[in-house]
């Protein structure tokens, strides 16, 4: 048999180095898996699946020349939809854990910080993912692709990706970020957008002693007028109540939040029942100077009480991390091409965005030890670099320098693209409707 390429023997020692060979194989064997002894085991699919990823989800046409050895594409293909889905799963959680081993973990005020959001990708149009994943509903039938959604877990400061749910496009974001509790330890604090300020989330956070802190939503009335000259706010339908209690200072003040009069649509009503009938919460609010003059104001509810230990200013600085979520969600659908999943199950794509997760959380771990040995943090570090040294290295080899990004405070840009692709126009019937009237072809006259 043809020896492995250096690329492939690259991926095998950074796997083993975080997740050993046998981690792999428990994993699978807790999640029910038996395997007889061939070329495709656990192990070795898994290596060659984040050899694929790695250049970009290639072809297996392509593996077979990066790997150096004989890949049959059906049975490879088998090989990978008998991995658990479970057993990737852990994996994942258990290739953090073996990064945050090796490496000194950020902490701010002492406290563990996570962020949440949400994200899509495309994948192919077969009927399983349409079951799973249906297409936006404005798109006709045969005309659009199936939209999985993913909810993320990211570290703060090391950017590592602790775990993920998949729901429908268009469920709500709570309903999965709450399964996602259980990866948050007791004092965590969990950082997110206004899609999770909700009365009764903070309620769940609450139960496990986890800290919460998002961005106020809408249908929330704020007054900072100080006691005694303000006026009774002009309430909506729909608007959720608070009572003050105590000023913080400026802008800054301690209100009762009301338990909502409707059980929300992502809760279950032995759910909705438990929840308490009011609880306290620190609203604040701080200005963010923009370009052009403009001044931004955000306005934040969180569970950070204690205004001594958790100051205003402080809170400012981390909200301004929320938005490096989207960041890694960028590299991940644009640097490692994960915007368009090319497995035609329900359950291939799961595995398949938890193979970009694995390694989008091995490019970090070079990043963090990158950090390290040119003393600087880690999100300076380029990730683009990061992943074109471990497509080159050569095993054993250690990383050099590394580019680091320059800072860039303060930017703001429009967000519009200047790239127009092409001019062809969008599908509003299928193919198979229009190859049977080619008249009326877009374009044809």
């Amino acid at each position: 048999m043809a020896t492995f390429a250096s690329a492939l023997l690259r991926v095998k020692e950074d796997l083993q180095r975080y997740l050993p060979a046998a981690t792999i194989e428990q994993a699978c064997q807790k999640a029910g898996h038996r395997w007889r002894k061939r070329k495709f085991d656990p192990v070795t699919t898994i290596q060659l699946f984040v050899l694929q990823i790695l250049w970009g989800n290639t072809a297996i046409v392509h593996l077979r020349h990066l790997a150096k050895m004989p890949i049959n594409a059906a049975a490879y293909c088998q090989a990978r939809m008998r991995l658990p889905l479970a057993a990737l799963e852990q994996l994942l959680e258990k290739l953090v854990c073996g990064i945050a081993g090796v490496s000194e973990p950020r902490r701010w005020c002492g406290l563990r910080v996570f962020l949440v959001d949400a994200t899509c990708a495309l994948a192919p149009d077969t009927p399983d993912n349409q079951k799973q994943f249906p297409q936006p509903k404005g798109q006709k039938k045969g005309c659009g692709f199936p939209v999985p959604k993913l909810v993320g877990l990211v570290d703060a400061f090391s950017g590592l990706i602790g775990k993920v749910l998949f729901t429908p496009l268009y469920h709500h974001d709570l309903r999965g970020s709450v399964a996602l509790h259980a990866a948050l330890g007791s004092g965590d604090l969990l950082c997110g957008d206004r899609a999770f300020c909700a009365y009764a989330h903070f309620h769940l956070l609450t139960v496990r002693q986890v800290l919460g802190l998002f961005r106020m939503h809408a249908s929330r009335i704020v007054d900072f007028q100080r006691p005694g000259k303000r006026q009774p706010p002009k309430r909506k339908a729909g608007q959720a109540r608070s009572e003050f209690v105590r000023s913080l200072g400026d802008d800054d003040h301690l209100v009762k939040w009301f338990k909502p009069r409707d059980c929300p649509k992502w809760m279950t009503p032995a759910q909705y029942q438990s929840l308490p009938e009011s609880m306290l919460i620190r609203e604040l609010r701080f200005e963010i100077p923009t370009a052009h003059g403009r001044t931004r104001v955000v306005t934040i509810a969180t569970t950070l009480l204690d205004a001594q230990a958790f100051p205003k200013h402080r809170i400012a600085e981390l909200y301004g991390l929320r938005w490096t979520i989207e960041t890694h969600f960028g590299e991940l659908k644009t640097t490692l091409k994960m915007r368009r999943i090319k497995c035609q199950t329900a359950a291939g794509v799961q595995k398949e965005i938890l193979i970009f997760c694995l390694v989008y959380n091995l490019t970090h771990a070079l990043m963090l030890q990158a950090a390290r040995q040119q003393n600087k943090p880690p999100e300076r570090i380029s990730f683009i670099d990061a992943l074109r040294w471990l497509l080159t290295a050569e095993p054993a080899e250690v990383p050099g320098q590394l580019t680091v990004n320059p800072r860039r405070q303060g930017r703001h840009q429009p967000r519009v693209v200047k790239d127009r692709h092409d001019g062809y126009q969008r599908m509003t019937r299928t193919r198979e409707h229009m190859n049977k009237n080619p008249e009326n072809w877009p374009g044809r006259k």
